[in-house]
């Protein structure tokens, strides 16, 4: 048997968990890709203004898709937790989390709540980033120890 990670600082809150570098990557591939479509947009004579403002409306699209990947992100105040996910935002009060969970193979952390479901948080994923991501999940758990009902199995 393994000797149990040791407990994380609790940091000073407000906190912010996010992918850091999947954003960087995500951001600076979509203003690339804008860049590069626009460009090819403008330098091609045959093109009417229409299908080169068609071009552009798609770079952008584009671009929106990658900054909407670059969205999520974990923010723990003294009141609880909100999680921003691609699409949705929900507010968390630390009582309502359980168990935060980040197993082996999970593409980002998992949080048990209190009415019974399992809720993606995708702010903290191990991606690009492995240990940092497991560092802030043991921060986020030892948070929500800390501050909320919940208790610690396995």
């Amino acid at each position: 048997m393994s000797a149990p990670a040791p407990r994380p600082e609790l940091p000073t809150l407000p906190v912010t968990f996010r992918p850091t570098r999947t954003r960087v990557v995500l951001l600076t591939v979509g203003a690339a890709m804008f860049l590069v479509i626009t460009a090819v947009a403008m330098t091609l004579e045959q093109l009417s203004p229409g299908e080169r403002a068609s071009f552009v409306f798609t770079a952008l699209l584009f671009f929106g898709v990658l900054a909407l990947l670059s969205r999520p992100k974990i923010v723990a105040t003294e009141d609880g937790v909100t999680v921003v996910n691609l699409t949705r935002t929900r507010r968390l009060s630390w009582a309502e989390i359980l168990r935060v969970n980040l197993r082996v193979g999970d593409p980002w952390v998992f949080l048990d709540l209190s009415d019974g479901t399992s809720m993606p948080a995708l702010g903290i994923q191990p991606g690009i980033a492995k240990q940092q991501a497991i560092r802030d999940a043991r921060t986020l758990r030892a948070l929500a120890e800390n501050h909320g009902t919940g208790t610690d199995i396995g």
